[in-house]
């Protein structure tokens, strides 16, 4: 018979739509999987630098990458286990590329910019915990989560997710996410008609170059996230740069927790500060069950 057309959903279990797919409905081999790019450089926490890899044509050179914070184990072994086996108590609905979810959150109509508490009642009582241990790190002070989205990667869906940006409308400036039963890489991106300015880092006479000029659209950048690691993108890693999650990058299960605040217009002075708070309450409230 005729080829499959690649994506769009079809086949139990998938939730493609549009041109996304998944191992579920791209059907056999002819059709090529999403393209997914190298890597060029590697983000180093140590440093805050983007370094150019070994085997690309930018080895030796780096950037500053900033908006970037990772704390690696945030949680213990047992924490992790007992969150995924609350977590496989709930239902987990099928979702765009070949990934499972579980939503904690009001209802949103992105596209006409409406929102309302819907069928909200809150996150969910084992994040109690883990909003607490947040307030220890100094770059979410004052960081009150009013949404929160659980997803199951797995390797044998093909499941993945294109270069977006999180929606600056009604979230706030920190994303965070909880990287659970296996490490992965996050790949920046850029689309921006932006230069990057690089500069040499290895010892000896390279020094004396000149920095090199690079159009954003040539660089990618992996940032390594560890098992049990918290990640927070603000600032130009939430603004500047597109993060997305390559198909090969997920090797094992992985499950993430993602956190969200409000926007400026949702808060206190905003707009509609007085729904923002409304879903703050419901939201902290930790009796939560997904929407």
């Amino acid at each position: 018979g005729g080829m499959q057309a690649a994506g769009g959903g079809g086949g139990p279990g998938c939730g493609c739509k549009g041109k996304r797919s998944c191992l579920l409905c791209e059907g056999p081999a002819p059709v090529a999987p999403p393209p997914q790019g190298e890597d060029n450089f590697t983000y180093c926490p140590a440093t805050g630098l983007a370094k150019g890899n070994e085997h690309s044509e930018f080895a030796g050179w780096a950037f500053p990458f900033p908006g970037v914070f990772l704390v690696e184990d945030f949680i213990s072994e047992d924490e992790e286990c007992e969150i995924v086996e609350l977590m496989d108590q709930d239902d987990w609905k099928p979702s765009q590329s070949g990934r499972k979810k579980q939503d904690y959150g009001p209802k949103v109509n992105f596209k006409k910019q409406r929102l309302k508490a819907g069928s909200f009642t809150g996150l969910p009582s084992f994040s109690r915990k883990i909003v607490a241990q947040m307030k220890a790190c100094a770059v979410l002070s004052g960081f009150l989560p009013v949404e929160q989205c659980n997803l199951d990667y797995r390797p044998e869906r093909g499941s993945a997710i294109d270069p977006h940006f999180d929606d600056w409308w009604l979230w706030g400036e920190r994303l965070v996410s909880l990287n659970l039963l296996s490490k992965t890489v996050l790949s920046m991106s850029c689309d921006s008609e932006d230069t990057i300015q690089l500069f040499p880092i290895s010892k000896g006479a390279e020094c004396f170059l000149s920095p090199r000029l690079v159009p954003g659209k040539e660089v990618s950048v992996a940032i390594l996230l560890p098992q049990r690691s918290l990640l927070v993108l603000h600032g130009d890693a939430r603004y500047k740069w597109k993060h997305g999650i390559h198909r090969r990058h997920i090797e094992h299960r992985r499950v993430c927790i993602t956190f969200r605040e409000l926007s400026a217009e949702f808060s206190a002075g905003g707009r509609h500060e007085e729904l923002g708070k409304e879903l703050l309450q419901i939201a902290l409230s930790f009796q939560g069950r997904p929407v």
